[in-house]
């Protein structure tokens, strides 16, 4: 179960990631500005933040497997859709339909996984599943780019939506592990009332806003931090990319190490803490120091490794505030904030490295980080009351 789960979340992530490895190859397509591809991938989020809001009640009511199962077809069929676009606009719905399959995902995922992982093994359990997307994320910048560069962006486009379909039909014959509530366990009874008290929980509110926060950084790193990097000190693209490739790679060593950490600690908000501190230290040597930037492979590694190992212990902080019978509903909502900040990244990324300020493009991301440091810190200040309280709610 938790190797479907993985290999399900990795597919969300790869599908994330098939539009901005291609994004120079649009842009001399259809002249357009790195903003406006940037606004593409907004619209992606937004889309998938208010499906993900609604996703968690669905998963809840509906179970996980079918809400899984047409969130990937959606990604999927967007995909191969997208190849064929005449212009540049007609891309933005089909960015907004694989939105909305992209929303599905975290709510599905976390209700298996909380519903049928023993305690002891939950922070493994959260590990693989960060991992499972962290490959998908690794693997979509060389997948997308190799096969737009050799074959062109319409046909690799066509190509991935393809692949999103073989493993569709793969996820289909794994029904019987998509479990959503423990065994014995009826269909939660939830009313529009117990839900809005639950979600102005402060703890939750707080998650939330860690979530927008941490998205804002990681999401502009994973779209235009190569293209920052050529623009600010004239290193390659070739080179720029590896080290996007190098960021999701350390990205998920941190979370496999994240796992471990989250398994022998009750300070998950300190592993957090330390791990977004170096992450947003190193982000910010970056835009101060051209010397320290033609180390972009190493440096960007450490990076994702930093803030990967984080990972595990989020979802343990998310795990601690959430009520029985509830997991779909909350992480639906905190997960919608990790689509907002990704709805302002790529924008605000694109538009500073547009006006010629990419230095200032990478000082942003580490004051995000440090931004996110704050909101989990409140967290753990408040999570028992906050967590005891929804629980009465519901």
């Amino acid at each position: 179960m938790i190797g479907v789960i993985g290999v399900a979340h990795g597919m969300s992530h790869f599908f994330q990631l098939v539009l901005p490895p291609l994004f120079p190859l649009l842009r001399a397509e259809f002249d357009v500005s790195y903003a406006t591809l940037g606004a593409l991938v907004s619209t992606f989020y937004v889309a998938s933040a208010l499906c993900q809001f609604g996703a968690g009640f669905a998963v809840d009511r509906f179970g996980a497997r079918p809400v899984l199962l047409g969130g990937l077809a959606l990604l999927a069929g967007g995909t191969l859709l997208a190849g064929s676009v005449p212009g540049i606009i007609w891309l933005f719905p089909l960015a907004a339909l694989m939105g909305v399959g992209n929303g599905v995902f975290h709510p599905a995922d976390f209700a298996v996984l909380n519903a049928s992982v023993a305690p002891r093994r939950l922070g493994h359990a959260y590990s693989s599943h960060g991992i499972g997307g962290s490959l998908g994320y690794a693997l979509a910048p060389i997948v997308s780019y190799g096969l737009g560069d050799i074959l062109g962006w319409r046909t690799a486009l066509l190509a991935m939506g393809a692949a999103g379909f073989l493993a569709l039909a793969l996820l289909a014959t794994q029904s019987s592990v998509l479990r959503s509530r423990a065994h014995g366990a009826g269909l939660p009874e939830h009313t529009l009332a117990n839900s809005v008290e639950l979600f102005r929980q402060k703890p939750i509110l707080l998650c939330f806003a860690y979530f927008c926060a941490l998205t804002v950084a990681t999401v502009g790193i994973q779209t235009f931090v190569g293209t920052g990097l050529n623009a600010a000190y004239d290193i390659s693209l070739a080179i720029a990319t590896s080290a996007v490739t190098a960021y999701l790679l350390g990205s998920t060593t941190g979370i496999l190490a994240g796992g471990f950490l989250a398994a022998r600690t009750a300070r998950h908000d300190r592993v957090a803490a330390t791990g977004l501190a170096v992450g947003a230290s190193l982000m910010m040597l970056i835009a101060v120091s051209p010397a320290i930037a033609h180390w972009a492979i190493p440096m960007l590694a450490l990076t994702g490794f930093a803030i990967g190992s984080t990972g595990p212990s989020r979802d343990m902080i998310v795990r601690g505030a959430t009520p029985p019978g509830a997991s779909g509903r909350v992480y639906g909502f905190v997960y919608s904030g990790l689509d907002l900040g990704a709805t302002i990244g790529p924008v605000a990324m694109g538009a500073l490295i547009d006006h010629g300020s990419p230095r200032i493009a990478f000082a942003a991301v580490s004051v995000f980080l440090f931004l996110a440091i704050a909101t989990v810190v409140q967290v753990r200040r408040t999570g028992r009351l906050g967590a005891a309280s929804a629980h009465a709610a519901d």
